[in-house]
């Protein structure tokens, strides 16, 4: 297991296909972690092996990337699995704070769930 802060931001696949967020182009757009090169061997990790991403706020399973990143950063584009690890308060602005969140981070063998599922879960 790895302790990053994990960050959100908009991407420009994830821009490009926020208005389908059933297809198979938004769900590759939005459910991976990108982590640094160091993080990434920590957990022993492949490329678009599957992580569980643990928050103060619930979990998720996404794909694992790796990204040009500090140590101890951690990105999931903004979207679903995203908001499953962020805090939901919002602060009466409308938008929940997408930066600083406290992550645990382990390899796993469970799914990562299609959008529909998560929207379902919920």
């Amino acid at each position: 297991m790895v302790v990053v802060e994990l960050i959100s931001g908009r991407t420009l696949d994830q821009g490009a296909t926020v208005e389908e967020k059933l297809t198979e182009e938004y769900f590759r757009a939005v459910n991976y972690i990108e982590l640094s090169e160091e993080d990434f061997r920590a957990l022993g990790l492949k490329e678009g092996d599957k992580v569980k991403v643990k928050t103060e706020f619930g979990e998720v399973v996404v794909f694992a990337k790796l990204g040009d990143l500090p140590k101890g950063l951690a990105f999931i584009p903004m979207g679903p699995y995203v908001n499953m690890v962020i805090d939901p308060e919002t602060d009466g602005t409308g938008m929940p704070q997408f930066k600083g969140v406290k992550a645990r981070i382990e390899k796993t063998d469970e799914k990562v769930k299609t959008v529909k599922e998560l929207l379902e879960a919920i």
